[in-house]
């Protein structure tokens, strides 16, 4: 079978496997694998979909994380003190080393949290159920500052 230069030309021009912003939202939007194929495989930890549940418990864990940073910083100018030993060295080295390691700390550990989601800690919970758990500390953290910022003014 020969082929025209015509459909030479048209295959090279469209290369299915590049990269743009379609490709993000069609593969969010209507990504396959979200179960397991086989019955050997009822414990796959890596999948193309989670659940919205962990995106919402990753982005609302990150905007208390900027938060505390932020209520934080605010709270030292009142005469607070920084309990963590570890962000209070790092405090040493100024705010801007303080926000960025911060974030960068919480972020890294989020995206490693959502990844493992699926796997199991200690054979007993899924690892997503510590994004639960971090969320709720700094939901309560935050709402802490809130009283003694409140309190300051």
């Amino acid at each position: 079978m020969e082929l025209s230069e015509a459909t030479i030309d048209h295959r090279a021009a469209a290369d299915r496997r590049e990269f743009t912003w379609r490709t993000v939202f069609y593969g969010f939007m209507r990504s396959r694998r979200h179960y397991h194929r086989r019955e050997e495989d009822a414990e796959v930890l890596f999948l193309d979909w989670h659940h919205p549940w962990l995106f919402f418990l990753a982005v609302g864990t990150m905007i208390f994380s900027c938060l505390d940073a932020f209520m934080t910083l605010q709270l030292l100018e009142h005469g607070m003190y920084e309990a963590n030993p570890i962000m209070r060295a790092i405090m040493g080295h100024g705010t801007t080393a303080f926000a960025v390691s911060k974030m960068l700390l919480t972020g890294t550990s989020i995206l490693m949290l959502v990844f493992l989601a699926k796997a199991r800690f200690m054979n007993r919970f899924r690892t997503g159920l510590f994004l639960t758990i971090f969320f709720s500390f700094y939901a309560c953290l935050v709402c802490y500052e809130f009283v003694h910022l409140i309190g300051a003014l």
